[in-house]
């Protein structure tokens, strides 16, 4: 599930420069370290739903916009194949 972390943290990333956020920002406005968005932007870290629907509320748009759209059965499959 590593790629699903990362399309989401690029999703969060692109969102907060389009609202003109440094990570420090939004890390200090979510009441979050900043080190933790940095790794939550990497795809490093799964996030909670109350973490994610924290960042969309700061960043002024609806939780479903971050989640990364449908992947192919090819990356899913992938995906699911390195879950332990």
């Amino acid at each position: 599930m590593h790629q699903l972390a990362k399309a989401l943290g690029e999703k969060i990333r692109v969102q907060r420069k389009a609202k003109g956020f440094s990570q420090d920002a939004l890390a200090l406005s979510c009441g979050v370290d900043r080190s933790y968005m940095g790794r939550i932007e990497r795809g490093e870290v799964n996030i909670t739903v109350e973490k994610l629907y924290r960042i969309a509320s700061v960043l002024e748009c609806e939780p479903q916009y971050l989640l990364p759209e449908a992947l192919s059965l090819q990356e899913l499959a992938s995906a699911l194949s390195q879950c332990p």
